[in-house]
């Protein structure tokens, strides 16, 4: 027996040894290969400020403009520019750093959790690709990283993961989150015959992660010279345009569940908005990468006066043209290539995609003639198809009231139009790409550079009590949630109900989350009554109906 546990204590102990060697290998094994920059003086450099909310450090700048919006410029080489970057928006990188953190920690509220997350993210993102030049960015602008976020890995570790967040988060849940719409039209479809596009970007971490976008200008030593929306840290690109009049939007499709890593698509799209100058250098580039998940890119080109849709997915890749003077994009293919996978007849069958495309058709059929005003009304439309009151926040909308950015663009003008805050309701104001670069090493402290003749006003729907019913349901639903967790009764409960109700009447989950609550206190009968009202009402898509009509079977058996 002696022998026996002598054996079992041996075994046990090389087991242990044996997990041990794997966290070591894991945490630091496997951690990301630093870079070599051949130069380390920009660490050297110091940041000025010259203002409120304006630094510089050399030619770069970073300011708040009386928009709202940051803007930022940089030059130089990849290094350089990811230190100065990191100089320049290290308090904005905290805030996103923050933002980002606290999404994560109502999902992982333990840190000790949240190290083991982010090992295991260590091993998904193993084959991780970023190429060399934007390597070199991240871990410029990681010296300027806080280490209050060290629990989860170290800067440059963090940084680099943190870019393949949206196809990691896309491909776990195909969440609404990543929705997006966009739309484009040339020749006799607008007012002037030039290229229009238009674009909403539904990728939401939260309204905080949102409030500190940066337009990013950038005049790299290799490549075209480029803008792109962004925020302090991420170097990749959702929406972007360059010197060429090449644009790049992003729009998610559903995906299998990724087994490992590869190029994170918003790499993918910076480095074709940087080194792409017409449809057949963006596809050429595409298409030599390999991705994670599927996703759209919608490439507008000034040099061949159209647009297109790269549809890719882990295993294929499609170059999509409409055979129209327009092309719409909403979160499906639409080539032959993909016509018989499985994963897109799923998405159209079941999601909101397609009702949105539809609803899409329906609103450019309204201005036969585009011109980037009526593109804003588009962008900013919140009805269902035909006009449908579908509730306010509904997935079904074109404007679902999450949007990080919106975004317009004229390429062969070189001219864009981004949203300021809240969502694409603020007012949109234009950016010159020439004059931007042409004045870039003369700017002074009370100078703006968009084009204030050129701004799109708010959308009136701001001033209107419907707005103002949307923000009581944002509370009530933040209530409501908050109770059913914490299997608390809600004070002056038919008041509270009645306020809701009347705060987004038509929108179906106000019913969902009232049948939620019911279901949590034991009150059947109210909780069918509910789920019943949402089924009648325009729901996202037939996962969620399937669901209620479970709920609704398993409380009528009770």
């Amino acid at each position: 027996m002696r022998r026996g546990f002598k054996i079992t204590g041996y075994v046990l102990g090389a087991l242990l040894v044996l997990i041990l060697i794997s966290l070591a290998y894991m945490k630091w094994g496997m951690a990301p290969e630093l870079p070599h920059p051949s130069n380390l003086s920009a660490l050297k450099l110091e940041r000025q400020k010259l203002g409120d909310n304006f630094y510089k450090v050399g030619n770069c700048w970073l300011r708040k403009s009386n928009s709202g919006l940051w803007e930022e410029y940089l030059e130089g080489e990849p290094f350089e520019r990811g230190v100065i970057s990191g100089k320049l928006t290290k308090e904005l990188m905290y805030s996103q750093e923050v933002a980002f953190t606290d999404q994560i920690h109502r999902l992982v509220p333990n840190n000790r959790y949240l190290g083991f997350l982010a090992l295991f993210t260590r091993i998904f993102n193993r084959n991780l690709y970023i190429p060399e030049e934007n390597k070199l960015e991240i871990y410029g602008e990681s010296f300027s990283a806080s280490d209050d976020f060290n629990y989860i890995s170290n800067a440059f570790d963090r940084m680099l993961n943190y870019h393949a967040a949206h196809d990691i988060g896309h491909a776990m849940q195909n969440f609404a989150m990543v929705g997006c719409t966009s739309f484009a039209a040339w020749d006799l479809r607008t007012t002037d015959s030039g290229m229009l596009i238009g674009r909403n970007c539904d990728f939401s971490l939260g309204d905080k992660f949102a409030e500190n976008k940066i337009i990013y200008f950038c005049n790299p030593k290799q490549g075209y010279k480029f803008a792109m929306v962004t925020w302090a840290g991420m170097q990749g690109c959702l929406s972007g345009m360059n010197d060429k009049g090449l644009t790049v939007t992003l729009n998610a499709a559903k995906s299998d569940f990724p087994t490992g890593s590869a190029m994170p698509i918003a790499v993918l799209a910076r480095e074709i908005l940087q080194y792409a100058g017409n449809i057949d250098e963006a596809y050429a580039i595409a298409k030599k990468r390999k991705t994670f998940v599927s996703e759209t890119l919608m490439i507008g080109s000034a040099a061949d006066h159209k647009a297109v849709l790269i549809e890719k997915s882990p295993a294929h890749i499609a170059l999509y043209y409409s055979g129209k003077n327009y092309l719409l994009c909403t979160n499906h293919y639409q080539s032959d290539t993909f016509k018989n996978d499985k994963n897109n007849i799923d998405n159209i069958a079941t999601s909101a995609s397609m009702y949105r495309y539809n609803r899409l058709q329906e609103l450019v059929d309204q201005y036969p003639q585009l011109d980037y005003k009526n593109a804003a009304i588009i962008l900013r439309d919140q009805r269902g198809q035909k006009g449908l009151d579908i509730g306010i926040g509904n997935e079904k909308a074109l404007n679902q009231l999450i949007c990080h950015h919106s975004i317009i663009f004229q390429p062969e003008k070189l001219k864009f139009w981004v949203s300021t805050g809240p969502y694409q309701l603020g007012e949109f104001v234009c950016y010159d790409l020439n004059k931007v670069f042409a004045e870039a090493h003369n700017l002074d402290t009370n100078h703006e550079i968009y084009e204030a003749d050129l701004t799109i006003p708010a959308d009136t729907f701001l001033q209107t009590e419907a707005w103002k019913g949307f923000l009581h349901y944002r509370d009530c639903k933040a209530e409501i949630k908050k109770a059913i967790n914490e299997k608390e009764a809600i004070e002056n409960e038919s008041a509270f109900e009645a306020g809701m109700i009347n705060a987004d009447p038509q929108y179906w989950e106000t019913y969902f989350w009232l049948g939620c609550y019911h279901k949590s206190r034991k009150n059947n009968a109210k909780a069918i009554a509910y789920f019943r009202i949402a089924l009648s009402k325009e729901v996202n898509d037939q996962s969620e109906v399937a669901d209620m009509e479970k709920e609704l079977k398993q409380l009528q058996a009770k």
